[in-house]
């Protein structure tokens, strides 16, 4: 699997995916260190999740009840392009597609669709046989900016843990070679990741049966930086938030936010967000006069009495600074 098994020369061997997980990591080490994977785990796809969600509720959409909304979304967000075809057996339905030919502005003029249950022409000219619904002008999507803060978030949330655990400890550990010292850490390495029991050498104790270790400093607290990690996924959070167009303000600057502050963090937010709601309601009238669908999408309604708490306090703050 991890090579061209008909070529039997050693020498001329090229491995080719699927790699083994030996292979893969040996790779992988060039350009990640060895002791820090926040990126392509458990961790960071819970929080790609997350805030792919987040992502998804910005927008409200009007479309043809037979359509799954889950699907013409999540292709829509994370691929960036979506096609939008009439088929005899289904009708007028979204398809996955990718994208071939170029015209002379250098956009693309044909949809590739691969979908074993459609028969007939797979490969629509576009604006002619099938419109296609694009997020952004450059058509791509999304998953850059989530898998960007969900690695910020990962690496955040595995800090605090480390941290949450590191807190507790606080020993010097005595090895007499280089071995004993490997195995040290592999213990300690066991205990931080949170293995119930740890297996260990004998030779890690002293001749009278005493472990090789003592406590080091007993004011543990002066390392613990938990709290502030929390306070950066927060920020990270916000700053995501900004990125996607969802009202937010920045927690650091607590009550005396000024309001201009406030709505300059507004601009900030919708600048994007709005580019991407032109794109693709303008994708959406042409899918209405080609196919007579009802197709449009709006920014979800947000109440800035929830959304921005501080807005007029902040702004009775401010006055009362002018004297007003």
């Amino acid at each position: 699997m991890s090579g061209n098994n008909n070529n039997n020369n050693n020498n001329d061997f090229k491995p080719t995916p699927p790699f083994f997980y030996d292979y893969a990591m040996t790779c992988q080490s060039y350009i990640q260190p060895g002791i820090i994977h926040c990126s392509d785990n458990g961790l960071q796809a819970y929080f790609a999740r997350y805030l792919l969600k987040e992502a998804l509720s910005v927008y409200e959409w009007t479309m043809p009840k037979e359509w799954n909304e889950n699907y013409f979304l999540y292709i829509l967000m994370c691929c960036g392009y979506i096609a939008i075809i009439e088929t005899d057996k289904y009708g007028v339905i979204p398809q996955q597609c990718g994208l071939y030919g170029y015209n002379v502005m250098y956009q693309p003029t044909h949809c590739i669709i691969a979908n074993p249950l459609l028969k007939g022409n797979l490969r629509p000219q576009i604006d002619k046989e099938c419109t296609l619904i694009k997020l952004q002008p450059d058509y791509t999507g999304i998953l850059d900016i989530v898998l960007f803060y969900a690695n910020l978030m990962a690496c955040a949330a595995e800090s605090t843990s480390v941290n949450l655990i590191n807190s507790k400890f606080s020993y010097t550990f005595f090895a007499e070679n280089k071995a004993q010292a490997e195995t040290m850490k592999k213990l300690y390495d066991d205990f931080s990741s949170g293995h119930p029991a740890v297996v260990t050498d004998k030779n890690l104790l002293t001749d009278d049966g005493k472990p090789k270790w003592q406590l080091f400093s007993q004011n543990v607290g002066q390392n613990y930086i938990a709290d502030k990690n929390l306070a950066v996924m927060r920020r990270i959070k916000e700053m995501f938030c900004t990125e996607i167009g969802i009202p937010n303000t920045n927690e650091d600057k607590k009550e005396r936010m000024l309001t201009d502050e406030v709505n300059a963090n507004n601009i900030e937010t919708y600048s994007k967000v709005s580019l991407w709601l032109d794109e693709m309601k303008r994708s959406c009238e042409k899918a209405r006069k080609m196919f007579g669908i009802k197709l449009d999408v709006k920014l979800r309604d947000y109440d800035d009495k929830i959304l921005f708490p501080l807005k007029d306090s902040t702004k009775a703050n401010q006055d009362q600074d002018r004297g007003g």
